[in-house]
């Protein structure tokens, strides 16, 4: 399976700035499903009100899926590579 990477930087609420990976199948061109996962991930962190637009995400590259990445692109459609200042 292809993945598409979307390279993604969230201004957090105490003006620190989160550094994240967005995976999902290089299928999924609709860059507001992207964005909707990348929320979806944001309320996890406490941070759903934060913007996160093509201003704050946009596409890397493409690569091949890795083993830990393809149960939660089968299950919910994405995988989050957490970077910097995701706690």
């Amino acid at each position: 399976m292809q993945v598409a990477v979307w390279d993604t930087y969230v201004t957090k609420t105490d003006g620190s700035v989160m550094h994240f990976d967005i995976i999902a199948p290089v299928e999924i061109k609709d860059k507001k499903r992207i964005y909707k996962y990348g929320k979806e991930y944001l309320k996890t962190k406490d941070q759903e009100d934060q913007p996160l637009t093509s201003k704050e995400c946009q596409f890397c590259h493409i690569e091949a899926v890795k083993p830990e990445w393809e149960d939660d692109i089968i299950q919910r459609g994405y995988y989050i590579i957490e970077i910097e200042n995701c706690n």
